[in-house]
């Protein structure tokens, strides 16, 4: 769990009280890894694990659990935390996958010291119970298998044109929209000129310097999407391997945590998928989905705002990829200074495109 050295005397003191530290993280970890924990027989249990979760996926069925993690931008450090955090994240997945998630199962310590999801005894962790979807529908694997049909993009396109008319508009500041996505591109100025990384200190700045332009570019044009109504709640993380392609689509694991983040023009959001869809080798996916949804909106394709935010997208997944690295013990080392490299090649390719070279 990351606790700042500041909090730590409050933090034991609180930890001491909570329900959720009667029984170690890492046995229930052992224990929810176990064929034994489900009443599904036989099967082995497939452990996923994620920078804030424990996935575990059995034949039919997935059940999650949240770290007791701290970071700046969420504290899942108490019981209490993980139950609203899980809360919340039903309410908001049910919106594009209202037949994935199940609902919540208590995993309780009964008084003979042993563990039971829906068993008796006192709720120690929460478990978020949902249907396990096929990994052969998967948008990340189709692409990369070369398996995606137009009427795949059509039925992908038409449910989140869909969602985005249908979603909750929250107001925001034109200014104050702005702001957000400058200070963004400041936190990512530090961590992508941190010495310490090996990635390429001379293209980096100058990656960083043409989006700092952009922003100050089209700086009205982002507030006049504000001020016209169109930011949502939308997903927040929408990435192919978050896209099931069922006969009814299925769109999972938004960000939860977060409104702010959640507040985004579509625009902003179809363009993050188009990046990280041409990460997979699909460079064409994201534009021809994004046509698309456009024509169901009966607008016309704002591209140069696609591509500014196609270009800030992927400069902030450098950035989140680069972050990785400041975990004290980070998982997959070896992989993230490659990946953020390779979102600096998207974030040049997508600027290239929004100047007109």
């Amino acid at each position: 769990m990351t606790v700042s050295s500041a909090d730590a005397g409050g933090d034991e003191a609180r930890r001491a009280d909570d329900p959720g530290e009667r029984v170690a993280f890492e046995d229930k970890v052992r224990f929810l890894s176990s064929p034994a924990a489900y009443d599904e027989s036989g099967a082995d249990v497939e452990v996923v694990e994620t920078h804030m979760s424990f996935v575990y996926l059995t034949a039919r069925r997935a059940f999650k659990i949240k770290k007791p993690v701290r970071y700046p931008f969420l504290d899942h450090s108490t019981l209490r935390a993980r139950e609203a955090d899980c809360r919340a994240e039903l309410t908001l997945n049910r919106r594009l996958a209202p037949n994935v998630y199940r609902g919540l199962a208590p995993l309780r310590l009964a008084p003979s010291g042993r563990l039971a999801l829906d068993g008796e005894g006192e709720t120690v962790e929460w478990v978020i119970a949902m249907r396990r979807l096929p990994a052969g529908r998967m948008l990340d694997r189709l692409l990369i298998a070369g398996a995606l049909g137009a009427e795949d993009v059509e039925r992908l396109a038409l449910a989140l044109a869909r969602f985005y008319e249908r979603a909750d508009r929250p107001t925001i500041a034109p200014a104050a929209y702005v702001d957000r996505l400058v200070a963004e591109q400041a936190f990512n100025r530090r961590i992508l000129t941190a010495r310490r990384f090996a990635i390429d200190h001379g293209r980096a700045p100058a990656i960083l310097d043409r989006m700092d332009a952009a922003l100050r570019r089209d700086a009205e044009r982002l507030r006049a999407r504000a001020a016209q109504g169109q930011l949502v709640d939308g997903h927040g993380d929408l990435r192919p391997e978050h896209v099931c392609l069922e006969d009814e689509v299925a769109i999972f694991d938004c960000l939860e945590f977060s409104a702010e983040l959640r507040m985004v023009d579509p625009v902003d959001e179809l363009a993050y998928l188009g990046v990280e869809c041409a990460l997979l080798g699909a460079a064409w996916f994201g534009p021809a989905l994004f046509e698309r949804v456009m024509q169901a909106f009966r607008a016309e394709p704002p591209y140069p705002l696609f591509h500014l935010h196609a270009s800030r997208r992927a400069v902030l997944r450098a950035r989140l990829a680069l972050a990785h690295l400041l975990d004290p013990s980070p998982r997959q080392p070896a992989k993230w200074e490659p990946r953020a490299a390779r979102y600096l090649d998207l974030a040049e390719q997508a600027l290239d495109r929004l100047e007109g070279r």
